[in-house]
């Protein structure tokens, strides 16, 4: 049985995952969907065609990915693609932050994301994709998204060198760094603190940063980074000192 995992799946850019690969994507035999809410995971199958199995877990408890492993291997399942989108920010100055919840942002962002990951490995085979949801913000610190920042540059780091040794195996992996997207992310984030105004400007849709990836994870590209604006910053980031790029972020938040 060949199927695709998606973690975040109830909402966001997850949901959009399910909802745009349920068309296309006919060699899949079953979408396993991975949230915290049993009832937004149910409204989410509700949208798919395909078969669905529901996981409402905190991937953050090892113990309870023992549960997603053990029915992989039950149902002999193939895992051709992995989507790793479950994930959270906080902005706002670091010292004033609740230290659970941006401890829990490690957790989830990079340690659930990272053993979730080596679970699945071996039960992928030849020609199977995982995307890793990272961000723009992996690309240079960010003040007053520091912890969120941090995390994200993790995931892009830790899914490009995966690439390099998984390609023998042809197994292929490609690092989703979206702007602002246009989610329910921003409830909880701008909880501490608020985004600058340009990035407002910026921001897309999760429909567009989904079909982007899954074009960008097609041709098998190690990156995808969605509209001409990131894809200037991510440019400056390679070019510039990050020294600078953070004082103009500055003078900008002053203004």
């Amino acid at each position: 049985m060949n199927i695709v995992i998606i973690t975040g799946a109830s909402s966001g850019i997850g949901l959009e995952f399910a909802v745009k690969m349920d068309s296309g994507f006919h060699n899949i035999d079953e979408f396993w969907l991975v949230a915290r809410k049993e009832d937004k995971l149910k409204k989410a199958a509700k949208l798919l065609s395909h078969r669905t199995r529901l996981f409402p877990m905190d991937i953050t408890d090892s113990a309870q990915l023992d549960i997603l492993e053990d029915a992989v291997i039950e149902q002999n399942a193939a895992v051709r693609m992995l989507i790793n989108c479950a994930g959270y920010g906080l902005m706002g100055n670091f010292s004033d932050q609740d230290m659970e919840a941006a401890l829990g942002m490690i957790r989830l962002n990079c340690m659930a994301l990272t053993e979730l990951t080596h679970r699945m490995l071996p039960y992928m085979r030849r020609n199977s994709r995982i995307i890793q949801l990272a961000s723009a913000a992996a690309f240079l610190p960010q003040p007053d998204f520091a912890v969120y920042a941090a995390s994200k540059s993790y995931v892009l780091s830790f899914s490009r060198a995966l690439r390099r040794e998984l390609k023998p195996f042809g197994i292929w992996v490609t690092s989703v760094c979206p702007g602002p997207v246009d989610t329910p992310f921003f409830d909880i984030a701008e909880q501490g603190g608020s985004m600058l105004a340009i990035k407002k400007l910026v921001m897309v849709s999760a429909e567009k940063v989904v079909e982007q990836a899954l074009r960008d994870s097609y041709y098998r590209r190690e990156m995808s980074v969605c509209s001409l604006p990131v894809k200037g910053m991510q440019l400056l980031s390679k070019i510039l000192p990050h020294r600078v790029i953070l004082d103009v972020m500055n003078l900008m938040k002053k203004g």
